[in-house]
Protein backbone atom coordinates (compact mmCIF):
# COMPACT_ATOMS: atom_id res chain seq x y z
CA UNK A 1 0.00 0.00 0.00
CA UNK A 2 1.30 3.19 -0.70
CA UNK A 3 0.64 6.14 1.95
CA UNK A 4 0.28 9.64 0.92
CA UNK A 5 0.72 11.07 4.70
CA UNK A 6 4.16 8.92 4.70
CA UNK A 7 5.44 10.62 1.30
CA UNK A 8 4.34 13.60 2.11
CA UNK A 9 6.30 13.65 5.45
CA UNK A 10 9.52 13.01 3.42
CA UNK A 11 11.59 16.15 3.58
CA UNK A 12 12.92 17.50 0.63
CA UNK A 13 11.05 14.61 -1.30
CA UNK A 14 12.05 15.42 -5.14
CA UNK A 15 12.94 18.54 -7.31
CA UNK A 16 11.27 17.31 -10.59
CA UNK A 17 7.91 14.75 -10.67
CA UNK A 18 7.46 12.35 -14.05
CA UNK A 19 4.34 11.15 -15.20
CA UNK A 20 5.97 8.70 -18.25
CA UNK A 21 2.69 7.15 -19.79
CA UNK A 22 2.61 5.32 -22.99
CA UNK A 23 1.26 8.29 -24.93
CA UNK A 24 2.59 11.42 -23.14
CA UNK A 25 5.10 12.39 -21.23
CA UNK A 26 4.74 15.52 -18.45
CA UNK A 27 7.39 16.69 -16.45
CA UNK A 28 6.89 19.02 -13.30
CA UNK A 29 9.48 21.12 -11.25
CA UNK A 30 9.24 22.36 -8.01
CA UNK A 31 7.95 25.96 -8.36
CA UNK A 32 7.92 25.81 -11.74
CA UNK A 33 4.94 23.64 -12.71
CA UNK A 34 4.67 21.57 -15.74
CA UNK A 35 7.47 21.87 -17.67
CA UNK A 36 7.54 19.36 -20.51
CA UNK A 37 4.32 17.81 -22.00
CA UNK A 38 5.36 15.99 -25.05
CA UNK A 39 4.54 12.54 -26.93
CA UNK A 40 6.02 9.21 -25.27
CA UNK A 41 8.35 8.68 -28.36
CA UNK A 42 11.99 8.16 -29.37
CA UNK A 43 13.66 8.78 -32.84
CA UNK A 44 17.28 6.78 -33.37
CA UNK A 45 19.82 6.57 -35.03
CA UNK A 46 21.92 3.67 -36.30
CA UNK A 47 21.73 0.51 -35.94
CA UNK A 48 24.50 -0.54 -33.16
CA UNK A 49 23.86 -1.76 -30.05
CA UNK A 50 23.48 1.70 -28.35
CA UNK A 51 21.86 3.41 -31.21
CA UNK A 52 22.10 7.04 -30.63
CA UNK A 53 19.06 9.91 -30.56
CA UNK A 54 18.10 11.60 -33.09
CA UNK A 55 14.81 13.27 -32.04
CA UNK A 56 12.45 12.81 -29.11
CA UNK A 57 9.18 14.32 -27.79
CA UNK A 58 7.40 16.55 -30.39
CA UNK A 59 9.90 16.38 -32.85
CA UNK A 60 10.23 12.77 -33.29
CA UNK A 61 6.12 12.52 -33.46
CA UNK A 62 6.35 14.68 -36.34
CA UNK A 63 8.26 11.58 -38.01
CA UNK A 64 6.18 8.71 -37.10
CA UNK A 65 5.24 6.53 -39.98
CA UNK A 66 7.94 8.95 -41.85
CA UNK A 67 11.47 7.83 -41.11
CA UNK A 68 13.45 5.57 -43.24
CA UNK A 69 16.48 3.63 -42.45
CA UNK A 70 18.69 4.02 -40.14
CA UNK A 71 16.29 5.71 -38.73
CA UNK A 72 13.49 3.90 -36.08
CA UNK A 73 11.11 5.14 -33.73
CA UNK A 74 10.64 3.55 -30.44
CA UNK A 75 7.96 3.87 -27.56
CA UNK A 76 9.42 3.48 -24.25
CA UNK A 77 5.82 1.88 -22.90
CA UNK A 78 3.66 -0.76 -24.82
CA UNK A 79 0.44 -1.00 -22.47
CA UNK A 80 1.38 0.94 -19.61
CA UNK A 81 4.88 -1.74 -19.64
CA UNK A 82 8.15 -0.82 -20.08
CA UNK A 83 9.47 -2.32 -23.12
CA UNK A 84 11.98 -0.47 -25.00
CA UNK A 85 15.10 0.30 -22.31
CA UNK A 86 16.70 2.33 -24.54
CA UNK A 87 13.45 4.68 -25.46
CA UNK A 88 12.52 5.08 -21.65
CA UNK A 89 16.36 6.06 -20.66
CA UNK A 90 16.72 8.73 -23.31
CA UNK A 91 13.70 10.12 -23.11
CA UNK A 92 13.46 10.28 -19.54
CA UNK A 93 16.85 11.99 -20.24
CA UNK A 94 15.82 14.51 -22.63
CA UNK A 95 12.50 15.62 -20.56
CA UNK A 96 14.89 16.00 -17.43
CA UNK A 97 17.54 18.54 -19.10
CA UNK A 98 14.20 21.18 -19.20
CA UNK A 99 14.75 21.48 -15.68
CA UNK A 100 16.29 24.59 -14.25
CA UNK A 101 16.90 24.98 -18.28
CA UNK A 102 20.07 22.44 -18.15
CA UNK A 103 21.85 19.56 -17.13
CA UNK A 104 24.01 19.85 -14.15
CA UNK A 105 27.04 18.10 -14.29
CA UNK A 106 29.24 16.73 -11.38
CA UNK A 107 27.82 14.97 -7.98
CA UNK A 108 24.46 16.64 -8.14
CA UNK A 109 21.59 15.27 -9.81
CA UNK A 110 17.89 15.58 -9.87
CA UNK A 111 15.93 13.52 -7.22
CA UNK A 112 12.52 12.43 -9.14
CA UNK A 113 9.32 10.98 -8.50
CA UNK A 114 7.96 8.34 -11.11
CA UNK A 115 4.30 7.58 -11.45
CA UNK A 116 4.00 3.83 -12.01
CA UNK A 117 1.14 1.39 -12.66
CA UNK A 118 -0.49 0.05 -9.39
CA UNK A 119 0.61 -3.58 -10.19
CA UNK A 120 3.80 -3.15 -12.26
CA UNK A 121 6.07 -6.04 -10.59
CA UNK A 122 9.16 -5.96 -9.08
CA UNK A 123 11.10 -6.98 -12.14
CA UNK A 124 9.01 -3.98 -14.07
CA UNK A 125 9.38 -1.47 -11.07
CA UNK A 126 13.38 -2.42 -11.27
CA UNK A 127 13.28 -1.89 -14.88
CA UNK A 128 12.11 1.52 -14.26
CA UNK A 129 14.44 2.40 -11.96
CA UNK A 130 17.23 0.79 -13.93
CA UNK A 131 16.40 3.66 -16.59
CA UNK A 132 16.06 6.21 -14.20
CA UNK A 133 19.08 5.43 -13.15
CA UNK A 134 20.55 5.83 -16.20
CA UNK A 135 19.05 8.67 -17.22
CA UNK A 136 20.74 10.68 -14.37
CA UNK A 137 18.51 9.87 -11.94
CA UNK A 138 19.52 7.94 -9.33
CA UNK A 139 17.13 9.21 -6.33
CA UNK A 140 14.23 8.55 -8.27
CA UNK A 141 11.25 6.70 -6.48
CA UNK A 142 8.21 5.33 -7.50
CA UNK A 143 4.68 6.11 -6.91
CA UNK A 144 1.15 4.41 -7.71
CA UNK A 145 -0.67 6.23 -10.46
CA UNK A 146 -4.38 5.53 -9.43
CA UNK A 147 -3.31 7.02 -5.83
CA UNK A 148 -1.73 10.42 -7.72
CA UNK A 149 -4.84 10.61 -10.12
CA UNK A 150 -6.94 10.58 -7.17
CA UNK A 151 -5.12 13.65 -5.03
CA UNK A 152 -4.64 14.97 -8.40
CA UNK A 153 -8.57 15.13 -8.89
CA UNK A 154 -8.54 17.01 -5.28
CA UNK A 155 -9.84 13.83 -3.34
CA UNK A 156 -9.70 13.95 0.28
CA UNK A 157 -7.70 10.41 0.25
CA UNK A 158 -6.37 10.47 3.51
CA UNK A 159 -9.90 10.22 5.31
CA UNK A 160 -11.77 6.66 6.00
CA UNK A 161 -13.89 6.64 3.32
CA UNK A 162 -13.59 4.58 0.26
CA UNK A 163 -13.20 6.62 -3.15
CA UNK A 164 -13.08 5.05 -6.49
CA UNK A 165 -10.70 6.13 -9.04
CA UNK A 166 -11.22 5.13 -13.14
CA UNK A 167 -7.35 6.57 -14.51
CA UNK A 168 -8.40 5.62 -18.47
CA UNK A 169 -4.71 5.97 -19.76
CA UNK A 170 -3.59 5.24 -23.44
CA UNK A 171 -2.09 1.88 -22.86
CA UNK A 172 -3.76 0.91 -19.33
CA UNK A 173 -7.44 1.53 -17.45
CA UNK A 174 -6.25 1.47 -13.60
CA UNK A 175 -9.83 0.63 -11.03
CA UNK A 176 -8.37 1.43 -7.47
CA UNK A 177 -10.43 1.99 -4.36
CA UNK A 178 -8.95 4.72 -2.12
CA UNK A 179 -9.19 4.77 1.71
CA UNK A 180 -6.88 6.48 4.63
CA UNK A 181 -4.46 7.47 1.97
CA UNK A 182 -3.57 4.11 0.59
CA UNK A 183 -4.96 1.75 -2.63
CA UNK A 184 -7.19 -0.68 -0.59
CA UNK A 185 -7.76 -2.84 -3.73
CA UNK A 186 -6.96 -2.59 -7.55
CA UNK A 187 -7.70 -3.94 -10.92
CA UNK A 188 -5.81 -2.96 -14.47
CA UNK A 189 -7.27 -3.39 -17.71
CA UNK A 190 -4.67 -3.70 -20.45
CA UNK A 191 -6.62 -1.41 -22.91
CA UNK A 192 -7.07 1.60 -23.14
CA UNK A 193 -6.90 4.77 -26.02
CA UNK A 194 -4.13 3.51 -27.86
CA UNK A 195 -6.32 -0.34 -28.06
CA UNK A 196 -9.05 1.50 -29.20
CA UNK A 197 -6.66 3.52 -32.26
CA UNK A 198 -5.39 -0.60 -33.30
CA UNK A 199 -9.04 -1.67 -33.39
CA UNK A 200 -10.53 0.79 -35.25
CA UNK A 201 -7.19 0.29 -37.54
CA UNK A 202 -7.93 -2.96 -37.70
CA UNK A 203 -11.89 -2.82 -38.35
CA UNK A 204 -10.87 -0.52 -41.42
CA UNK A 205 -8.24 -3.09 -42.87
CA UNK A 206 -10.38 -6.10 -42.54
CA UNK A 207 -14.25 -4.60 -42.80
CA UNK A 208 -13.45 -1.89 -45.97
CA UNK A 209 -9.83 -2.74 -46.99
CA UNK A 210 -8.41 0.54 -46.12
CA UNK A 211 -5.51 1.30 -43.82
CA UNK A 212 -4.72 4.46 -42.14
CA UNK A 213 -1.42 4.71 -39.87
CA UNK A 214 -1.91 5.65 -36.12
CA UNK A 215 -1.74 9.31 -36.22
CA UNK A 216 -5.20 9.27 -38.44
CA UNK A 217 -6.86 6.67 -36.10
CA UNK A 218 -6.04 8.85 -33.08
CA UNK A 219 -7.74 11.63 -35.18
CA UNK A 220 -10.57 9.66 -35.99
CA UNK A 221 -11.39 8.09 -32.50
CA UNK A 222 -11.82 12.08 -30.72
CA UNK A 223 -13.89 13.17 -33.56
CA UNK A 224 -15.84 9.80 -33.69
CA UNK A 225 -16.32 10.19 -29.97
CA UNK A 226 -17.02 14.10 -30.18
CA UNK A 227 -19.77 13.16 -32.39
CA UNK A 228 -21.42 10.05 -30.63
CA UNK A 229 -21.48 12.31 -27.54
CA UNK A 230 -23.28 15.16 -29.47
CA UNK A 231 -26.92 14.79 -30.29
CA UNK A 232 -27.78 13.30 -33.59
CA UNK A 233 -24.41 12.11 -34.15
CA UNK A 234 -25.39 8.48 -35.02
CA UNK A 235 -26.95 9.92 -38.41
CA UNK A 236 -23.28 11.93 -39.25
CA UNK A 237 -20.45 10.54 -41.25
CA UNK A 238 -16.79 10.39 -40.77
CA UNK A 239 -14.71 10.77 -43.71
CA UNK A 240 -11.13 9.33 -43.32
CA UNK A 241 -7.87 9.77 -45.56
CA UNK A 242 -5.67 6.70 -45.70
CA UNK A 243 -4.57 4.03 -48.31
CA UNK A 244 -7.05 2.00 -50.58
CA UNK A 245 -5.50 -1.88 -50.43
CA UNK A 246 -7.24 -2.53 -53.20
CA UNK A 247 -5.65 -0.18 -55.92
CA UNK A 248 -2.75 0.81 -53.18
CA UNK A 249 -3.69 4.09 -53.83
CA UNK A 250 -3.91 7.40 -51.32
CA UNK A 251 -8.23 7.89 -51.16
CA UNK A 252 -10.83 9.18 -48.78
CA UNK A 253 -13.09 6.65 -46.82
CA UNK A 254 -16.60 8.07 -46.10
CA UNK A 255 -18.35 5.73 -43.56
CA UNK A 256 -21.83 6.62 -41.35
CA UNK A 257 -21.24 6.80 -37.78
CA UNK A 258 -22.90 4.27 -37.15
CA UNK A 259 -21.29 1.65 -38.95
CA UNK A 260 -18.04 2.48 -36.31
CA UNK A 261 -20.42 1.95 -32.81
CA UNK A 262 -19.73 -1.59 -32.01
CA UNK A 263 -15.66 -0.70 -32.19
CA UNK A 264 -16.24 1.89 -29.65
CA UNK A 265 -19.04 0.37 -27.58
CA UNK A 266 -16.90 -2.92 -27.18
CA UNK A 267 -13.96 -0.96 -26.10
CA UNK A 268 -15.90 0.91 -23.26
CA UNK A 269 -17.86 -2.38 -22.52
CA UNK A 270 -14.55 -3.47 -21.54
CA UNK A 271 -13.20 -0.87 -19.08
CA UNK A 272 -16.58 -1.37 -17.55
CA UNK A 273 -16.10 -5.00 -16.93
CA UNK A 274 -12.73 -3.81 -15.65
CA UNK A 275 -14.61 -1.00 -12.71
CA UNK A 276 -17.64 -4.05 -12.03
CA UNK A 277 -14.78 -6.40 -11.20
CA UNK A 278 -13.34 -4.32 -8.85
CA UNK A 279 -16.73 -3.45 -7.45
CA UNK A 280 -17.34 -7.29 -6.89
CA UNK A 281 -14.05 -7.07 -4.29
CA UNK A 282 -14.60 -4.27 -2.43
CA UNK A 283 -15.83 -4.71 1.35
CA UNK A 284 -19.52 -3.27 2.11
CA UNK A 285 -18.53 -0.05 3.68
CA UNK A 286 -16.64 0.89 0.74
CA UNK A 287 -19.28 0.17 -2.05
CA UNK A 288 -21.22 1.96 0.55
CA UNK A 289 -19.36 4.96 0.54
CA UNK A 290 -18.76 4.43 -3.05
CA UNK A 291 -22.59 4.62 -4.20
CA UNK A 292 -22.86 7.93 -2.12
CA UNK A 293 -20.12 9.51 -3.79
CA UNK A 294 -19.87 7.87 -7.13
CA UNK A 295 -16.73 7.58 -9.51
CA UNK A 296 -14.30 9.57 -10.26
CA UNK A 297 -12.89 9.30 -14.05
CA UNK A 298 -9.38 10.57 -15.05
CA UNK A 299 -7.48 10.27 -18.20
CA UNK A 300 -8.15 10.89 -21.87
CA UNK A 301 -10.27 8.15 -22.21
CA UNK A 302 -12.71 9.88 -19.48
CA UNK A 303 -13.06 13.17 -21.55
CA UNK A 304 -15.79 12.28 -23.40
CA UNK A 305 -18.92 11.72 -21.58
CA UNK A 306 -19.33 8.52 -23.16
CA UNK A 307 -17.93 5.67 -20.58
CA UNK A 308 -19.86 7.81 -17.31
CA UNK A 309 -22.66 7.27 -19.61
CA UNK A 310 -21.95 3.44 -20.17
CA UNK A 311 -20.96 3.30 -16.08
CA UNK A 312 -24.55 4.71 -15.20
CA UNK A 313 -26.24 2.26 -17.55
CA UNK A 314 -24.47 -1.09 -16.23
CA UNK A 315 -23.64 -0.26 -13.07
CA UNK A 316 -26.43 2.33 -11.30
CA UNK A 317 -23.50 4.27 -9.80
CA UNK A 318 -22.32 7.76 -11.14
CA UNK A 319 -19.39 8.66 -12.33
CA UNK A 320 -18.33 12.39 -12.37
CA UNK A 321 -15.09 13.15 -14.67
CA UNK A 322 -12.20 15.27 -12.72
CA UNK A 323 -10.93 18.42 -13.50
CA UNK A 324 -7.90 18.20 -16.19
CA UNK A 325 -8.50 14.90 -16.30
CA UNK A 326 -5.48 14.28 -18.52
CA UNK A 327 -3.02 15.63 -15.91
CA UNK A 328 -4.17 14.43 -12.91
CA UNK A 329 -1.81 11.88 -12.23
CA UNK A 330 1.41 14.80 -12.96
CA UNK A 331 -0.79 17.44 -10.86
CA UNK A 332 -0.87 14.54 -7.63
CA UNK A 333 2.69 13.89 -8.24
CA UNK A 334 3.35 17.72 -8.21
CA UNK A 335 1.51 18.17 -4.77
CA UNK A 336 3.42 15.22 -3.19
CA UNK A 337 6.45 17.00 -4.50
CA UNK A 338 5.23 20.41 -3.18
CA UNK A 339 4.48 18.55 0.30
CA UNK A 340 7.72 17.26 0.83
CA UNK A 341 9.42 21.36 0.99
Amino acid sequence: MVNFLAAAASPRSADIAIDLGTANTLVIERGSGVIFNEPSLCCFSGASTRPALFAAGNEANAMLDRVARPLRIARPLRGGVLSDMDAARELLRFAARRARGAWRPGPWRLRALIGVPADATQAEQRALLTAAHDAGLPHARLLAEPLMAAIGAGLAIDEARGRMVVDCGAGTTEVAVISLGGICLSNTARIGGETLDMALIDYLHLKHRFQIGFATAERMKLELAGLLASEGGLDATLAINGKNLATCLPATLTLPVSDLVNVYEKHLTQIVDAIRSALRRASPELSKDIFEDGITLTGGAAMTGLLGQRIAEMTGLRAEIADGPLDCVARGLGNIMDAGR
